[in-house]
């Protein structure tokens, strides 16, 4: 099986979605993840939203950012059909390699409790998992 890896572009942001909701990955519609919202994180020059594509078809998705000291790997998705391949492991790395560009050397991911897959694909990725750290966030309203 071909798979092709590149940077996402406006044209794509709508299979982005869709492939969130295929992969069960919950998101923010009438907030942060509208089309609209979505095209304009695409511009920063900071984020960097990458794609897996089997036939022109987006089958997985991850969006790096970082803030010049410490880079984060955000939304990685894999369409279920494609799991088990190694996807995921490929775009994390891409998502090291753009940090490292931006001379970051810290890279950093959230991941709620209830997802023990992504808890192990990140372990095995060399990733430490801390237990003592507590997450705060303050949100203008519910849905960004």
């Amino acid at each position: 099986m071909c798979i092709r890896y590149g940077k996402l572009s406006n044209k794509d942001c709508l299979d982005l979605i869709n492939l969130w909701n295929r992969a069960k990955l919950p998101s923010k519609p009438n907030g942060r993840d509208t089309l609209q919202n979505l095209a304009k994180q695409l511009e920063l020059k900071r984020n960097l939203f990458l794609g897996a594509f089997h036939n022109d078809n987006l089958i997985g998705v991850v969006i790096a950012t970082h803030n010049g000291r410490k880079g984060w790997i955000n939304r990685l998705a894999i369409d279920p059909e494609f799991r088990k391949q190694g996807i995921a492991s490929i775009l994390i790395k891409q998502c090291e390699e753009f940090f490292l560009k931006a001379d970051v050397q810290v890279f950093a991911c959230l991941i709620e409790n209830w997802n023990q897959k992504s808890e192990n694909l990140f372990e095995k990725s060399g990733y430490t998992k801390y237990k003592d750290v507590s997450y705060f966030t303050k949100r203008i309203n519910p849905e960004v």
